[in-house]
């Protein structure tokens, strides 16, 4: 299983970034997937996760209504597209997945999943 971030970067307050993650080596439709983020001196922090089994995706109360998460089936990959950003969203950012779970599952959920990236860096300036 692989997955790999990309699409990190250095934006300023208020601006805009999207986040890639290109997957390989299981069955893309048949896992949740999801992001989480780490901030230095911080607890992992679940931020999106797509649910198979029921067809939703959920978001954090912290980026609900800023962050969107979709899939790609034909290229195998998930994107995170991040609006209206916060010095507090500064982190480090994983995807991972595991086998679609027959619960919904809480998106704090997502920081205990199997398989996860190297994670990619964003960073936002006041």
């Amino acid at each position: 299983v692989q997955l790999v971030e990309s699409g990190g970067g250095l934006v300023q307050a208020g601006g805009s970034l999207r986040l890639s993650c290109k997957t390989s080596g299981f069955t893309f439709d048949a896992y949740d997937i999801g992001w989480f983020r780490q901030a230095p001196g911080k607890e992992r922090e679940g931020v999106s996760v797509i649910r198979r089994r029921h067809g939703t995706i959920g978001y954090a109360d912290s980026v609900k209504g800023r962050f969107t998460m979709s899939t790609d089936s034909a290229r195998n990959t998930v994107y995170l597209e991040m609006n209206n950003l916060k010095p507090d969203d500064t982190a480090r950012y994983y995807c991972d997945a595991d086998e679609a779970a027959w619960e919904p599952l809480r998106v704090a959920a997502v920081t205990m999943f199997d398989y996860w990236g190297q994670g990619i860096q964003v960073t936002v300036s006041r």
